[in-house]
């Protein structure tokens, strides 16, 4: 199937260049598959010129739609200069970006951090009424404090009205949790209690908002202090606070105190819910106190609390550190029966892959995630790729590759970091370089630890390249 997939792409490169150098002719291709005839044609000419890869574009004489552009720059999400040239393409062409594929091209720009053509792209669409929906605001607002651009963020905010979007409290909220996410919890309360001066009464949401964020951070002095506000405050902590709250304890290995108030919400007349529950299981499992985690597993039913897969995913992922696979996949059947809610997801194969031990066994794992209808996703990609590497299983490598490519899944940073310090440990280091220009090429930045590594190899490269200039000197002169 590899070896098909890529004699295709053998075929389609040689018509490409021999069609493209017939200046005269203008062909209109037929196939089965236009996504993959357009993708295929961005992968060889990328470093083109854009001129000239517009006329190829062309000259493909596809029939551009909503499904096909949005397809296209789903399988460039790693990649923004082709997605990003296809885009700008398809304007040209006569086709008028909806919401959805605008919010695609926003967010692969915001992702790759290229914030000029993003500003452009607004600049443009802003002109457009009613194409800036609530899903390509959330989208900008990620984009903006994913990559530190607080100030962005917030002057964005302000213009919502300028897009004829209202500016509601809904709207703040979203603001704040991306604020929190990315770890600029202190500019997220100090907005949030600017806002609540100008007679703005916060509901538990929005308390819960800053209370998860200060959480997450793994700040659990200023956590309390958020959660004695709560207390305090008109609003009444909610089951979701309380979920915040005791995850956050049990982090920091304060499981004493997580339990103490696991109970004491009874007391409280808020019966505790599954992800509070899942909290405490996940919690008693890392503490090694596995058959107390299994007895709040048997009693949340009773207590009309019924399982999910993140609870079952809780067990798995511990019974599978100390290899007890015959109660992990009965666990994983009990998972299948039950169907709904705790159907096995991603998460799930991810622990039973990484537990294989041999090459053979991936393919078993991958055939069962499809059967009960879970979808790849670049986690998954990228750890069996990692397996295939450790293994140093080169067809499985080149597979997974391939496949990544071909779905539109990546590769992406954390595939390359992947192959660049795989093969550096197996010291091959040509591929090391190889890999690592492929990266650069693309206008991915690599991780500090990868620019680490190839700074650390050019030096040694470096080192034995003028030792060996020395000795050939000294035999030169002897």
């Amino acid at each position: 199937m590899a070896c098909s997939a890529r004699n295709t792409s053998r075929v389609y490169k040689g018509i490409f260049q021999t069609l493209f150098n017939i200046g005269t002719l203008r062909p209109r291709f037929v196939h089965s598959c236009p996504t993959s005839l357009i993708q295929n044609l961005l992968k060889f000419r990328r470093d083109k010129p854009t001129d000239q890869l517009h006329r190829a574009l062309d000259q493909c004489g596809v029939d551009l739609n909503h499904h096909l552009v949005l397809d296209v720059l789903r399988r460039h999400r790693s990649d923004w200069r082709p997605a990003h040239l296809f885009f700008n393409w398809s304007k040209t062409a006569g086709y008028e970006p909806s919401s959805d594929v605008c919010n695609e091209m926003i967010d692969i720009l915001g992702k790759m951090k290229r914030f000029q053509e993003l500003h452009q792209l607004l600049d443009e669409i802003s002109k457009i009424e009613g194409l800036i929906d609530e899903k390509m605001f959330a989208t900008l607002l990620r984009r903006f404090v994913c990559s530190h651009k607080v100030d962005d963020a917030v002057q964005l905010f302000r213009r919502r009205k300028e897009f004829g979007l209202d500016l509601g409290s809904e709207a703040f909220c979203t603001l704040l949790m991306w604020l929190c996410r990315y770890k600029h919890v202190e500019e997220a309360e100090t907005l949030f209690h600017n806002v609540m001066k100008k007679d703005w009464n916060a509901d538990i949401k929005t308390w819960n908002v800053i209370l998860n964020g200060w959480c997450v951070l793994g700040n659990v002095h200023e956590a309390k202090r958020v959660w004695r506000d709560i207390v305090a405050s008109p609003c009444k902590a909610d089951v979701f606070s309380y979920a915040i709250f005791i995850k956050a304890l049990t982090k920091k290995g304060k499981l004493g105190t997580a339990l103490k108030l696991f109970r004491g919400m009874w007391d409280k007349g808020c019966r505790p819910d599954v992800v509070v529950c899942n909290c405490i299981i996940d919690a008693l499992c890392f503490k090694k106190r596995i058959p107390e985690a299994l007895e709040i597993f048997r009693d949340m039913s009773e207590r009309g609390c019924e399982p999910n897969v993140a609870t079952y995913n809780s067990l798995i992922k511990y019974m599978c550190k100390i290899q007890r696979m015959g109660k992990v996949y009965e666990l994983v059947d009990e998972m299948e029966r039950r169907n709904g809610n705790c159907l096995p997801n991603a998460v799930t194969y991810c622990y039973l892959l990484k537990s294989l031990k041999e090459p053979g066994e991936v393919h078993g794992v991958l055939e069962r995630m499809e059967r009960n209808g879970c979808g790849m996703n670049d986690d998954v990609y990228n750890l069996v790729l990692r397996l295939y590497m450790k293994w140093d299983d080169e067809d499985g490598v080149r597979k997974t590759w391939e496949e990544m490519e071909r779905n539109g899944w990546g590769p992406d940073r954390r595939s390359y970091t992947i192959m660049v310090h795989e093969h550096f440990e197996k010291g091959r280091v040509k591929d090391v370089v190889r890999y690592f220009e492929e990266m650069i090429a693309k206008g991915i930045v690599p991780e500090p630890r990868t620019e680490k590594l190839v700074s650390s190899l050019n030096i040694r490269v470096k080192g034995r390249t003028e030792k060996r200039e020395s000795i050939e000197e000294e035999r030169t002169r002897l």
